[in-house]
């Protein structure tokens, strides 16, 4: 692995009540996070292939952690996103080098399909700052119960030196969602968008 990973971390969220009414089932989120050494922290570098490759291996390895960690087939899992914050000594490309070319595939094939863009944010930022990821449909963007996010800390990273790269995956949508649009059952899954 070309990754240099200091820490992983997994959390849940589960909604069991949204305005005093029950969500049965509840709907659940999980966001991965790997906090990485920066290889380019502190100078610059035209080619950042390998910030590329380490996007690929963290968007197999935290959406199967979200996977499991769900304990739900790649199949049951609704929507996904995937975002990143850089420490001081590194740059917002590191981000997006880590998060564009080569990250979506791997994080598709542990979700099955995801015809749709995987939602992304990229940031710069310090030990214990919040990292939003942002959610939507794997496979179908017009599905707007799915329009979500869910955000991670971690009080001591990124450092200076290090960048934080979450990846989050759902087996549901928001609770009691109703602003139209397509819903999941719906969904074709062909374009990406319907």
């Amino acid at each position: 692995m070309k990754a240099k990973i200091r820490k992983i971390a997994v959390n849940i969220e589960e909604t069991h009540i949204e305005i005093g009414r029950s969500i049965a089932p509840p709907t659940r989120k999980a966001v991965a996070v790997a906090v990485i050494e920066n290889p380019f922290a502190g100078a610059y570098t035209e080619d950042l292939t390998t910030l590329m490759d380490i996007g690929a291996e963290l968007g197999a390895l935290l959406g199967q952690k979200c996977v499991d960690a769900l304990g739900i087939t790649p199949a049951q899992a609704q929507s996904y996103g995937k975002s990143a914050m850089v420490g001081e000594n590194g740059e917002l490309e590191h981000a997006a080098a880590i998060l564009h070319p080569k990250l979506g595939a791997p994080l598709r094939m542990a979700v099955e399909k995801g015809a749709a863009l995987v939602a992304s944010s990229k940031k710069m930022g310090s030990p214990g700052q919040v990292l939003d990821v942002p959610l939507g449909h794997k496979d179908a963007a017009y599905v707007r119960s799915h329009f979500d996010g869910i955000e991670v800390r971690l009080n001591d990273a990124p450092r200076a030196n290090e960048i934080m790269v979450a990846v989050a995956v759902t087996d549901s949508g928001r609770p009691l969602p109703r602003v139209g649009g397509l819903t999941h059952e719906q969904a074709v899954g062909k374009d990406g968008l319907r």
